[in-house]
């Protein structure tokens, strides 16, 4: 590990190394906790301060505020507690121009954390954002308010870093944490005795999102198309995770009236362990289709929107795939079906093949791209905000 004679000097003094962070939500909480474990055993006197959750906090971070108030979503609700994010914003940045850190590091939250940013950098306090904004999907011309607001970006993916490079605004892929917490290859055996599953067993997993709305749109259409498949498996187990107390309740809800033909488990274990135990996957766009890429699972990515915001997305998104996997690969590995494509025959016959048997030329292709991910990230994050102290401590 290399450090300049003055950073150590710093460190050594009487006035230790100060970082600021801010995490806006429970994912962000999660990923800075893991580069911040790495950042104290390099800097062991380092002190940490701004806003993060409990994972956070357990690593000593002095949080200003309780995390829960930035985790504010939808349009309605944000416009409620505006007034109170402004103060947040206002009194985290006022707080950082009173007690300048060696560095703040912004993690996702891109809507709260670039404006803190733009404000310090402006203050020549150097900035650090981790997490792209999707900027390779739409809106690319925010490239400019991302360059005035950081000192550099940390990515958690490699397509992202030619439009950085375009652009001159300095840029470091530094790998997924989830593909080095994921095994490149998971033990489906152990995953299934938590569900009491036989090796034998064709099971289905179902992950129709983890907000309301995604639940009641998704899930009874997923669910005839599990019917479905159960008429040429009649032994057809399905797994739905649930994300919380609450989509529990609405996702059983649902199946009370729905009364589907085929044997369903709701749980609240982890949607990682479900789709381990599973043979397919049939799921929304999002987050949750790289998980499963990394579980090594085949599946079939449904999303349906309102009318409007298909529309508005149509002329804005960028991309020739939306899921995950078919994005990294730039091909269509897995099945992609959206608005009125998301109807049960056609999921129930792109999920027959992958249930019947393994597509081992695809779990190939999964491996490629988890290999391409699993990089350490955390060490990888730490390192780089590292090399970014060392060249302030340089200058100065």
């Amino acid at each position: 590990m290399t450090t300049s004679k003055s950073l150590i000097n710093r460190i050594t003094s009487d006035k230790p190394l100060t970082i600021g962070i801010v995490a806006g939500e429970a994912s962000g909480d999660v990923l800075a906790a893991g580069f911040v474990a790495v950042l104290k055993e390099m800097y062991p006197n380092a002190s940490f301060q701004g806003i993060g959750g409990k994972h956070l906090t357990a690593l000593g971070l002095n949080s200003l505020f309780d995390m829960e108030e930035l985790s504010v979503m939808g349009l309605v609700e944000v416009l409620k507690h505006l007034p109170r994010l402004l103060h947040i914003r206002k009194t985290v940045v006022q707080h950082f121009l009173n007690n300048p850190p060696d560095i703040f590091i912004g993690v996702d939250a891109p809507d709260f954390n670039l404006a803190v940013e733009t404000k310090l950098k402006k203050a020549s306090i150097k900035t650090v954002h981790y997490v792209s904004p999707t900027i390779w999907a739409w809106r690319e011309s925010r490239i400019h308010k991302i360059a005035k607001a950081t000192n550099l970006v940390l990515g958690i993916f490699p397509f992202e870093a030619s439009i950085y490079k375009k652009y001159k605004v300095p840029y470091q892929y530094v790998g997924h944490t989830m593909a080095d917490s994921i095994p490149l290859v998971p033990d489906q055996s152990v995953k299934r005795t938590l569900f009491a599953l036989e090796c034998t067993d064709k099971v289905l997993a179902l992950l129709p999102g983890s907000r309301a709305r995604e639940v009641d749109t998704l899930l009874p259409d997923f669910i005839k198309a599990a019917e479905l498949l159960a008429l040429s498996l009649p032994t057809l187990k399905v797994l739905i995770p649930a994300a919380n107390d609450a989509r529990e309740i609405q996702i059983k809800l649902l199946l009370k009236e729905l009364k589907p033909g085929v044997h369903v488990r709701v749980t609240q274990m982890s949607a990682r362990d479900v789709m381990i135990a599973a043979d397919a996957v049939l799921l929304a766009s999002g987050t949750a289709t790289l998980e499963a890429m990394l579980c090594k699972k085949p599946m079939v990515v449904g999303y349906k929107m309102s009318k409007m915001t298909h529309l508005i997305m149509r002329r804005l998104y960028k991309p020739d795939f939306f899921s995950l996997p078919n994005i990294l690969a730039n091909e269509e590995l897995v099945p992609e079906l959206l608005q009125e494509d998301v109807v049960p025959q056609n999921m129930a016959d792109k999920l027959r093949p992958m249930l019947q048997s393994q597509p081992r030329e695809l779990i190939s292709r999964f491996t490629q791209l988890h290999k391409m991910l699993q990089l350490n990230a955390d060490e990888q994050a730490a390192k780089a905000i590292q090399a970014l102290l060392v060249r302030i401590s340089s200058d100065e």
